[in-house]
């Protein structure tokens, strides 16, 4: 499958002028505002008189507002953020309604991140410089990478984090997203905690635990905060501290997961993962931090983005495969196994380490699932379809090469009837 006309935000540092710090942190102050009288209104809405508003009632509740005594601070922003705010509850409110989400919240001034975004019609972009509404002056942009040859923004989204640092993403049509060579290459991903990723291949990545290496860092920057007064200009740059070593951590984590997911999305045409609900395994206290750190849903995230650019195929694999209780050589399923046991022998004669095994299984389930076409339902919701274990015997589902095409795919293998993992 051609991919044409990807749009890709390339994210940039910039250094604003005081006039420009106080003039955006005004439109994110606004922003917020308006988000959530239009969320108040939508709800008092539905409640009290079981009326729907959409997002052309709150653009024509936005303009009597602006006409008010008490909000006609908003006249002195850019009109186009707070459309887009609209434009954004307007999402979340259909999000909700499609039960993807839950029912939106309000904006706070200290936890919600602070965002404005502007359409083609409230920045000009020249000559390499970009210049947003109610400014003189363009914004000092640390260009870091250069943007596609020839493309033009459509949207800008301009945005500071906890750390106080300063971003602008562009939004733009990237023509190098295009799909690459197609290969037989295919590989099975097990994620963990000692290693990030073991491969069907052998290989194993070792979990950098960039979070671990800054805890010492960390807490005592914790400390240091709690010690201050509250509302205490202390406090402010004690609290600054702490966000800019969450950064750090961040940032090396990302980077980290995007050379992994990279690499991985070059060399194989096919790539297996296992469908992992993160946000239940996290409430196991003993592993929450050490699963936060690993950033499993980030690197699947990233895998089935960038399958989509250029042309891959991603395959997930039902949670309750037994990926690891199953023997890579004669298929006889374990009736346990143990955490604790990483490296254990089947009664065919085969030495198996738990996470090679388990990424064997997966890759073996998944070039099943490709052929077979089963579950093909987007993950985080019941898998659906016939399973490719009853279609075709699993024995022969190894032997499958691996499919060849450029499209992407993104399948769910429904559970082995063998039972959990």
């Amino acid at each position: 499958m051609t991919m044409n006309h990807v749009k890709r935000a390339f994210k940039y540092r910039f250094c604003p002028t005081g006039t420009q710090a106080a003039e955006l942190s005004r439109t994110f102050g606004c922003v917020r505002k308006v988000y959530n009288l239009a969320l108040v209104a939508r709800t008092e809405a539905w409640t009290l008189r079981q009326e729907r508003v959409n997002y052309n009632a709150t653009s024509a509740m936005l303009t009597v507002w602006k006409k008010t005594e008490e909000l006609a601070y908003l006249n002195d922003v850019s009109s186009v953020p707070l459309q887009q705010t609209l434009r954004h509850l307007q999402t979340a409110f259909a999000n909700f309604f499609g039960k993807r989400a839950k029912y939106p919240r309000f904006k706070s001034r200290k936890k919600s991140r602070s965002s404005a975004e502007y359409t083609s019609s409230a920045f000009r972009f020249r000559d390499g410089e970009l210049t947003l509404a109610k400014m003189a002056e363009p914004l000092d942009i640390v260009w870091s990478r250069p943007l596609p040859e020839g493309s033009v923004p459509t949207t800008v989204t301009v945005s500071r984090d906890a750390a106080g640092r300063w971003f602008v993403s562009l939004l733009v049509e990237d023509p190098d997203a295009r799909p690459l060579p197609v290969t037989d290459a295919a590989v099975g991903v097990d994620v963990g905690l000692d290693h990030l990723l073991t491969l069907s291949t052998g290989e194993k990545i070792t979990n950098p635990c960039h979070e671990r290496k800054d805890r010492t860092r960390l807490a005592r920057a914790q400390r240091e905060l709690s010690r201050k007064e509250k509302g205490s200009s202390n406090r402010a740059r004690a609290r600054l501290k702490v966000a800019r070593i969450h950064a750090r951590i961040t940032d090396r984590r990302r980077d980290h997961l995007h050379k992994l997911t990279t690499r991985l999305i070059r060399e194989n045409q096919t790539i297996v993962i296992e469908d992992l609900t993160v946000r239940n395994m996290v409430k196991n206290h003993t592993l929450a931090r050490a699963i936060s750190d690993a950033a499993w849903a980030e690197f699947r995230s990233m895998l089935e983005y960038k399958a989509t650019w250029y042309g891959r195929e991603v395959v997930v694999v039902d949670r309750f495969f037994p990926s690891s209780k199953l023997c890579s050589v004669c298929g006889a399923l374990q009736s346990k196994m143990p955490l604790n046991i990483r490296t254990w022998t089947c009664d065919c004669g085969t030495t198996h380490d738990r996470d090679v095994n388990a990424a064997k299984n997966l890759l073996a389930a998944g070039l099943a699932a490709s052929a077979c076409g089963a579950g093909v339902r987007p993950q985080r919701r019941t898998p659906g379809g016939q399973s490719a274990t009853k279609q075709e015997p699993y024995g022969a589902s190894r032997r499958i090469p691996p499919p060849s095409g450029g499209g992407m795919k993104s399948r769910v293998l429904p559970s082995h009837p063998g039972g959990r993992r």
